[in-house]
Parts: structure tokens; sequence; C-alpha cells
């Protein structure tokens, strides 16, 4: 046990800082701080020495220099039980830290801010407060240090109950999790300076991609049993992403149960109005649209009831009582949804096997979207679909009922994957081909799905998440009873095809953009 006697605080976000450093002082806990930290903590009645009073060397350079002095550094790094150490300290006196309280200036609030300029950005990296976390963390055996206000109530907690004292094993945490900080806060200045040349002006991608990501559940197991998973999220996930869920009931999340509810949660939220997805091993096999959520579901279940069983649902809309009851007759796996009414909780909270998730609702995009691949990272923008650049290129325009349901059918194809081909009608899913080597297989597949789940195509739309190579697929399509088609275009035999629409007097919209999905 490492008892506390001097401390040393400064801190760029004061949450907390004054009730930590009374806590200290009730402990006997000479306290040395610096700057805008020393100004609050005397406000609020604490006493405190002034950094450059404790090593007689004034701040200067606008405080870019105040702690960078033997008296701090060596203060921190002694070791203990090395007599030439102690030796040294007494030669030149030094007195022991045992406590460092640092976080760091707010890099990443500045550049978050419209218009920051590479002045402003430089002058927001801190220099002085990583090197006494990084002195600190490696001198954990004697040193605590503290990085987090969100740890303030615990260390004080254990302070009460040690007498002043922070057991070795608090001391290691704080250690690792310290140089997770400073890891994170260098990264963030990596990715971003290298992310500009010097005059300031932005690039599309950073030179190095530096990434922070929190353990946020150890899994069973992988996608198969043998192998070994784990769940990690962001530090600053965008709202509304799967990491923010809560989960409110059922067994333990699994690593297929958690890439599934992501891809029936991004399709979901991607809809402004009411929704309902469902989806079986990363694909949707049922979306809808309605007035309400139940109505949502039926007509989504509708689509494939068969592929269903055993899949995820997802609603970006709170589930009513009704809802929940009419989930009762189908096998799922997992539910989402921004909330549950009381009556929907009472009824799922018969089925403990259903794991049910609330997030909150919000259409922000994820940042970057990324895939891995051996020994390496493939990093994009995200796939945004812009219904301003529709064109319709056939004799026949679509009917006002057709072009909404070719825009629904557009942004499922978004999330099934490639090659896709997706059969809609009334703001509903009749059919989905996925992940077929032939777009005329995925459409074909489609259409036998359609008519296994007892659903006409007759009058419906189709949407195919790229362009058509040939007429045969859309020969396909019109078979199967569509009327309305839309695909990015971009073939060279587009002409070909639009002929072929036209005989079979579809209308057919170009997209000018395509949504593969690998």
């Amino acid at each position: 046990m490492t008892k506390i006697q001097r401390a040393l605080l400064s801190v760029s976000d004061k949450t907390g800082i004054v009730e930590l450093a009374r806590a200290l002082l009730r402990h006997g806990v000479e306290i040395v701080s610096t700057g805008g930290t020393a100004q609050l903590l005397r406000l609020n009645g604490v006493v405190v020495t002034e950094v450059s009073d404790y090593t007689g060397f004034p701040e200067m350079m606008e405080g870019r220099v105040k702690t960078l002095h033997p008296k701090v550094h060596g203060g921190i790094l002694a070791r203990r039980d090395r007599p030439e150490h102690a030796r040294s300290m007494r030669e030149h006196g030094i007195p022991p830290i045992d406590m460092v309280v640092v976080n760091l200036y707010p890099f990443a609030q500045t550049v978050a801010k419209p218009g920051c300029t590479l002045d402003q950005a430089i002058e927001n990296i801190d220099i002085g407060g990583p090197a006494m976390v990084r002195a600190a963390a490696k001198n954990h055996a004697f040193v605590a240090v503290v990085t987090d206000p969100g740890d303030y109530a615990r260390l004080t907690a254990k302070m009460d109950a040690g007498g002043g004292a922070i057991d070795a094993e608090e001391r290691y945490a704080l250690a690792a999790k310290a140089f997770s900080h400073t890891a994170e806060y260098d990264g963030m200045i990596s990715s971003w300076l290298t992310a500009r040349d010097a005059s300031g002006k932005a690039r599309a991608f950073p030179d190095r991609l530096n990434q922070q990501w929190r353990l946020a559940q150890a899994l069973r197991y992988g996608e198969n049993p043998h192998q070994a998973a784990a769940f990690y999220v962001e530090r600053d996930p965008p709202r509304g992403t799967l990491a923010g869920f809560t989960q409110l009931q059922g067994k333990e999340l699994s690593y297929n149960n958690i890439a599934d509810a992501d891809a029936a949660w991004e399709c979901c939220r991607s809809f402004e109005v009411t929704a309902c997805v469902i989806v079986k091993h990363a694909n949707p096999c049922g979306v809808a649209v309605a007035a309400t959520p139940l109505e949502a579901y039926r007509k989504a279940f509708a689509t494939d009831p068969t592929s269903a069983f055993g899949g995820i649902i997802a609603f970006n809309r709170p589930v009513d009582g009704a809802t929940a009851e009419a989930l009762g007759g189908q096998f799922v796996e997992v539910v989402i949804a921004p909330g549950y009414d009381a009556a929907a909780r009472k009824a799922l909270a018969g089925r403990q096997n259903v794991r049910l998730l609330t997030i909150a609702l919000d259409r922000q995009p994820n940042r970057l979207d990324m895939k891995r691949v051996g020994g390496g990272l493939l990093v994009q923008t995200p796939d945004e679909f812009d219904v301003a650049e529709l064109r319709i290129v056939t004799r026949r325009d679509p009917t006002a009922s057709e072009m909404n349901d070719l825009v629904f059918a557009f942004r499922v194809a978004k999330f099934v994957k490639s090659n896709a081909i997706v059969f809609c009608k009334d703001g509903a899913t009749l059919g989905v081909g996925a992940g077929q080597m032939s777009r005329v297989d995925s459409t074909r597949i489609a259409a036998i799905k359609a008519k296994n789940a007892g659903l006409t195509l007759r009058g419906s739309v189709a949407a195919s998440d790229a362009f058509f190579p040939f007429r045969d697929g859309l020969d396909v399509v019109a078979a199967a009873g569509a009327r309305a088609v839309i695909q990015p275009g971009g073939s060279v035999r587009d002409k070909e095809v639009i002929a072929a629409a036209d005989e079979h007097r579809l209308a057919m919209v170009f997209t000018g953009m395509r949504h593969f999905r690998h």
C-alpha cells in the first residue's frame, strides 16, 4: 500500500477536481497545482502550493513551461526502494510526489470546432501533461496516476477505506488506463496532422489512421464455437449506432447476434417513417414501412416467414404491447427498438431467451466504414443515397406509388449482400435475392422466395444494387411481374437494357450510384 502524502493536480477537464482535492486534504495530503486548476481550488477554499513556488522556477512562455522541471519529474520518477534515488532526492531537495492527477489539453474538442486552424490545433497539443502522466504510470509501483474524473469517487472511497493509501492492484490499473489515455491522445494528433499538409489543407484520409477501441464484452465464442471472440467499441461512437445499445433482458449476445443486430439496426434506422427490418445471416429477409410498428412487422414477416425463424427484428419506433404480442408467434433471437412500453415489456418478459435491446434513434452515419483484410484495413466513407440524383430513362414514367416503392427498394438493396435484387410493393419487400455471383441468379432466387411465401410479384417494383450488365436480368424481372425498376446505370449496354425495359413497358430509373455490399 502506498500512502498518499503529496499530490500534483493539473487538469484541463475540471469536473470533480474540487471534491477530490477536499478528499485529499482530509487525509493530510499536500496539494501542488498549476495555473487554472490552482486558481479554481483556491476559490473553493482548498489550500494549494503553486507549482512555480514548489519548483522555485516561474511559469513562462504562456504556460508552455511550468511542470517540465527536475523537482516535478524527479519527485514522480524516483523509486522509493532504490537508495541511490533517495540520495539524489535528498541532495537536490526533491520531495516525492505520490499522486498525479492530470488530464490533457482538449485537442479533440478544439479540432472538432468548425474552422479550426492549424495554429489553434498546435496550441492545444499538451506536452507537460503527457510527460507527467507517462512518468507516473511508469513508476506506478509508488505513484498513483489519475486521468479520468470518473475515477475520483472510487479512489476517494478506497483512500477512506485504506487510511489514505492506494493498493498496488489499483495503481497498476490506473497506470494501464493512463498509457491508453496518452496513446489515444497522441493517436488523435497523428491522425489529424497527417490528414493535412503544412498549410493546414485537409486530405480525404490521414497517412496514419490511429483509433482506440474499448473492450465492451468478451463473447462466448466467435462466428463458430472453436473461435474466441470479443466485442470492442469506439472511444466516442456516433449516437444511435449499435455500440450504444442497452440490453434489457435475455441471454448474453453472441458474435453472430451482434453482427446481425448491426445489419438490422443500420437498415431500420435509415428510414424516416415507421419501419421494421428482419435480418437473417446479415441479410434483410423482410423489410416494411407502415403506419404502426405492428403493421410494419406483419408486412415484413410475410416476405419470408421461413427465413425469419431465429432472426433479428429491428423497429425504428418504440414497441407497443400489440406488437410484442404478435412477436410471440415467432422464434426470434434479438429484438431492437428505441424503447418498449410497459405492455410490451410485460408481454416479452416471459420469453427470457429473447435478447431485448434498446438504442437511441439517430440517423447519424458511421464516420468511416472499415473491413479487415489480411495484414491490412480497407476504409471508406459511408454509403449515402441521394434521391435528388434519380433519372427516369424509359418512355414510361413510374407512377407516384411506384416511385415511392422504387426509392424504398433501393434503400433496402443497400443492405443486401451483392449481387442484390429486391422486389417490393406498397412499402414492403416481396422477395430478396442476395449474395449470388450472377445477378440473374439473384433475380430468380428473389422471385422463387416470393412464390414460396405465397406472394405475387405482379405490379411490383425491383431494385438492383448495381447495373444490369446484360438485358437477361431485366427480362427475368419483367417475367416475374415487376412494372418498374431502379438501378444505378453505367453499363456499356445501358441502351440495350433501356430498350428491353421499353419493350416490356417497364418504367426504369437510374440512380447514378451503386450499393455494392461485400
